[in-house]
């Protein structure tokens, strides 16, 4: 199977460090989902929220709405899931009300390690399960913008604490079947993004370790996001970025500032990719640096057609 082939997969997890375009991702890869047919949920982490802007649409909010033809998104409020997750196992509306409404039972619910996160993530995974009246499941592919990398290993690794410490019972029966799921690179990717940039690099293989050696989950993508296309070759970029800084006074002097300039980004960004492709078994999707806004509606349809 082609590790990079995502319409084949139920559930994606969109991972990165902080900045580096996790959501334009998410927007390019559901459109581009979409686009082959397929129903695509994007769900965010209580976030910000910048995804009703690439699809020129109204805010999205904790109940599920749809930006395109066959692309829906959600952006998850913890407090909300855990509601709604209690409701599914109590199954009564009224008594789920009293308790949610009860400050000491919501502080409780609080205090509890990982039970935002998980009433999050747990989210996203039912979404996989949901069926339309005739059968057929709501959404074939769920998109998970997952949290900034420290953050979002941390909520990745909650469904197997509550497999390592909580007694048989309905949280640890979901939390087995989400694991699962997680784990079948049959059924779910993660798709890493980056910048051609020494810091996100670092980041991107030390997220990348985690998720493959402690966690075990199947990385599927590698996109690089903000591509400076080169204008110099390697020869060129040695002798720019070898010339002592100048302080420009001339026209002349200033080409030639902007020339070491743009040298040492090409020289980082090169170098940033060779670090990438030595480490990670995965052939780098590329994403252009976008010149125009690159949260509007065509930068997203643009995009969406790169990130295969």
């Amino acid at each position: 199977m082609d590790r990079a082939h995502l319409e084949t997969r139920r559930f994606l997890i969109v991972t990165g460090k902080g900045g580096v375009g996790k959501t334009t991702v998410c927007a390019a890869e559901a459109l581009q989902l979409a686009n082959k047919g397929k129903r695509v949920l994007i769900s965010l982490c209580n976030a910000k929220e910048r995804l009703s802007k690439m699809f020129g649409t109204k805010p999205v909010g904790s109940d599920v709405v749809q930006l395109a033809e066959r692309v829906w998104a959600v952006n998850m409020d913890p407090e909300r899931a855990l509601e709604e997750y209690g409701e599914m196992v109590v199954r009564s509306r009224s008594l789920n009300a009293l308790l949610f409404a009860n400050k000491y039972a919501r502080a409780l619910f609080r205090g509890v390690p990982g039970m935002h996160e998980w009433a999050m993530l747990g989210k996203a995974w039912w979404h996989t399960t949901e069926k339309l009246p005739n059968g057929e499941d709501r959404f074939d592919v769920v998109i998970l913008d997952a949290p900034a990398t420290g953050h979002g290993l941390d909520m990745l690794r909650v469904p197997k604490v509550i497999l390592d410490v909580v007694p048989p019972g309905l949280l640890r029966r979901d939390a087995e079947r989400a694991w699962a799921l997680f784990r079948d690179e049959k059924e779910c990717a993660i798709v890493l993004v980056t910048l051609p940039e020494e810091m996100p690099t670092t980041e991107t293989l030390e997220l990348a370790s985690a998720l493959r050696d402690e966690l075990k989950l199947p990385i599927a993508k590698l996109v690089v996001n903000c591509m400076l296309p080169p204008l110099f070759s390697p020869a060129e970029r040695a002798a720019l970025t070898g010339i002592p800084p100048i302080e420009p006074r001339t026209a002349a002097e200033s080409a030639l500032a902007a020339a070491q300039h743009r040298a040492v980004r090409e020289k980082v960004q090169a170098e940033s990719l060779k670090r990438l492709t030595e480490s990670l078994p995965l052939a780098p999707s590329f994403l252009p640096l976008l010149l125009c806004d690159a949260a509007a509606p065509n930068a997203i349809a643009e995009l969406a057609r790169r990130v295969a």
